[in-house]
């Protein structure tokens, strides 16, 4: 598997670790049922069997990886992948592939008789770095005030570590759960992070922005996989609000990632436009202000296997929605 992986990562530069063997492995080690198809060489897609109590589905996250301008393959696959869920059970396929918000692109979604799932998979805005550029561009291209506080980090002596120690993802997974309480969001539970550290391996670190007599003030997972690093998950103390723990924290994260050859660092969810209760509202200044590129991928389309059941699952899902101001 990992070599027809090495090979669709060459030829889908947008391919990232949402459609790894990896991330596969992590849902199997939490129980899940992966499947996976190349489509006869032409493509490829991680499936999970997602056991909900309103209904099992299918769910590919950030793919599937095809032509999508290859209008008989396009078909072909819609095809298989039904065939693939309806062998399975599930009531609907939710996918989000990676392709951007144009008409055009959701109207390909439409012609396989999609339709618009009431909720996101994956982050569907976001704010994509370009480590093409030197680190004097990269500084360069970012918002003042930005710039201002990843120096203001360095004459504070804010430090920043990283490590994929199973201490420090115990770590991260207490103050992160500390910080969804403050901010209001549900955060991904203990079992869920250790199996990313045991899948991912090293592709998966803890990086930590410290004081000087060595005071957590913020964390971030970083995930690597492709010619991407993702700014996957996130957690701060209450040092973050007077320290500029994060904004230390992300700009050695890009020098890392961009010394080590990756392309692009995907800062990972940041709020639609005109929606400032939504729960990415708070961190969109925030990460915007380092320069990349917002970037819009399709919503999240569902491709219905029962009627009758994925009603009952719309509905309940629009509620989850509101309460969540998702």
């Amino acid at each position: 598997m990992n070599k027809t992986w090495d090979k669709i990562k060459k030829e889908f530069k947008e391919a990232n670790f949402l459609q790894s063997p990896e991330y596969g492995k992590t849902n199997e080690i939490l129980g899940a049922k992966v499947v996976t198809d190349d489509f006869d060489g032409q493509g490829w897609a991680l499936m999970i069997v997602r056991d909900a109590k309103r209904g099992r589905y299918l769910e590919i996250p950030c793919g599937p990886l095809i032509d999508w301008g290859d209008t008989k393959l396009v078909k072909r696959v819609g095809e298989r992948i039904k065939k693939i869920a309806e062998k399975e059970e599930c009531v609907f396929v939710r996918m989000r592939p990676q392709l951007t918000a144009t008409e055009g692109n959701i109207e390909k979604l439409e012609k396989l008789g999609l339709i618009e799932a009431p909720m996101h998979l994956a982050a569907e805005h976001t704010v994509m770095i370009d480590l093409g550029h030197s680190e004097e561009e990269l500084l360069a291209r970012m918002r003042r005030q930005t710039r201002y506080e990843v120096r203001r980090a360095n004459k504070l002596g804010i430090k920043v570590e990283k490590s994929n120690s199973e201490e420090i993802f115990r770590e991260f997974q207490a103050v992160q759960a500390e910080t969804a309480r403050r901010q209001g969001f549900i955060p991904p539970d203990l079992k869920t992070l250790l199996a990313e550290r045991k899948a991912f391996g090293k592709n998966a670190q803890i990086y930590v922005a410290k004081t000087e007599t060595n005071e957590p003030i913020a964390y971030g997972l970083i995930i690597k996989d492709g010619r991407e690093g993702d700014y996957y998950e996130a957690a701060s103390t209450d040092l973050n609000r007077k320290m500029p723990g994060a904004y230390a924290l992300l700009w050695q994260a890009m020098r890392d990632l961009k010394k080590e050859g990756y392309e692009r660092f995907n800062l990972w969810g940041i709020a639609p436009p005109g929606q400032p209760n939504h729960r990415y509202a708070g961190v969109t200044t925030f990460k915007t202000g380092f320069g990349g590129e917002v970037v819009e991928y399709v919503p999240a389309h569902d491709m219905v296997i029962s009627k009758l059941r994925y009603l009952k699952n719309f509905v309940v899902e629009i509620a989850r929605r509101k309460k969540r101001h998702l």
